[in-house]
């Protein structure tokens, strides 16, 4: 199986109310992530590197932010005459409708798309997952397996989403029993929102679920088709971060601060592609004190940054003392200011001499263009 053969598609807003706080002003794919990347990134990246040529992102709302990082799709080479990257929003009132009642609704929204696409297979997924993967394995697995539908799977403690599904039995790599939700205290085998099937299977079983009035992909259609159709698994390896609250998109990023994490998240043969800005390097003041932490382009920093993660164009002024802490684009921290277990969305303001603490459980979320 060629990527060329492959049809790629994107949720970019199913899962939103898992990071409600971020996602109050933009889509799930467009969560700032690692410093200067969005969500989307890995998973367009994923793709391209797999050699798919044809991306559907589909949205439902507060999709302007997406629209202004992924544009054209120029920096995946996704910005051609033919094929490319398409833009799939809701078209009236009965899509929103459908696209709130689940991943069925939203496919449902573009099965038009999907008709008229040439390829053979679609490989889908949602964003609330980074991982590089290499497709291409993927794709080749799907073949060797003969499997119907082909799902990622990843060993570690399963996150907490409605109907997340959970591998309870295999027999020679296909899938026989899974549960839904309740996962354990231990490490368990679960499954990323993310599957590679054939286009007319997708189109059929889209189809006949939503005349039953059916909404989840897990439970109506995986659950229900185990006996009917052969589900196999392919196994993730590599670093796989699931974010399923606020708590575990902080954990996400701060995981990159390993070395072992960093290099298998971007690796040189498979890179991680995202919008860029001109900009000038990050800047050090003669008394600041840099350790263990993610500076991005355009930074200023005059003060001390410790295990912190700093997207572009943030300015950190003297004697300021920020730890642990998130700070997206634009962010300005004034002097003798002091952050610890702080996420602070794009242009926030902190003013000279402010204190602000959250907990490594619990970190302290301020919204964009905040001023404290």
């Amino acid at each position: 199986m060629r990527g060329k053969n492959v049809l790629g598609l994107i949720f970019a807003n199913v899962d939103d109310g898992l990071l409600s706080e971020v996602t109050g002003i933009r889509s799930m794919a467009s969560v700032p992530f690692a410093g200067g990347y969005r969500l989307v990134d890995f998973t367009l990246s994923n793709m391209v590197n797999a050699g798919i040529g044809k991306v559907g992102v589909i949205t439902d709302n507060n999709y302007q932010s997406l629209m202004d990082h992924i544009g054209s799709g120029k920096p995946w080479d996704l910005a051609r005459k033919n094929d490319g990257l398409y833009l799939l929003p809701p078209f009236n009132a009965d899509a929103v409708a459908n696209y709130v009642s689940g991943e069925i609704g939203a496919l449902k929204n573009v099965l038009s798309f999907l008709s008229k696409s040439s390829e053979e297979y679609v490989f889908m997924s949602a964003c609330s997952y980074v991982a590089n993967l290499d497709l291409r394995k993927v794709f080749e697995h799907h073949e060797k397996s003969g499997a119907d539908v082909t799902l990622l799977s990843v060993c570690g403690k399963a996150p907490k989403f409605d109907n997340q599904p959970i591998v309870e039995k295999t027999e020679d790599g296909r899938v026989t029993k899974i549960r839904l939700g309740n996962p354990g205290e231990n490490d368990e085998t679960y499954l990323i929102k993310a599957a590679l099937m054939k286009k007319a299977l997708l189109e059929r079983l889209v189809r006949e679920a939503f005349s039953k009035g059916e909404t989840s992909f897990e439970k109506d259609i995986l659950l229900k088709n185990l006996g009917r159709l052969r589900f196999c698994e392919y196994k993730v390896t590599d670093f796989c971060a699931v974010m399923d609250s606020l708590d575990s998109y902080y954990k996400a990023n701060f995981a990159l601060l390993s070395q072992d994490s960093f290099e298998s998240l971007f690796p040189p043969e498979r890179p991680v592609f995202t919008k860029t800005y001109e900009d000038m390097p990050a800047v050090y003041g003669l008394g600041s004190d840099v350790r263990n932490s993610l500076i991005a382009d355009g930074c200023i920093i005059d003060g001390e940054v410790e295990n912190c993660i700093l997207f572009r164009g943030c300015r950190i002024e003297k004697d300021a003392v920020i730890k642990n802490t998130i700070l997206m684009p634009n962010c300005f921290v004034g002097e003798s200011a002091t952050l610890n277990y702080v996420i602070a969305d794009k242009s926030v303001s902190i003013r000279s001499r402010r204190n602000l603490s959250g907990a490594d459980t619990y970190p302290v979320y301020i919204g964009k263009e905040i001023q404290i």
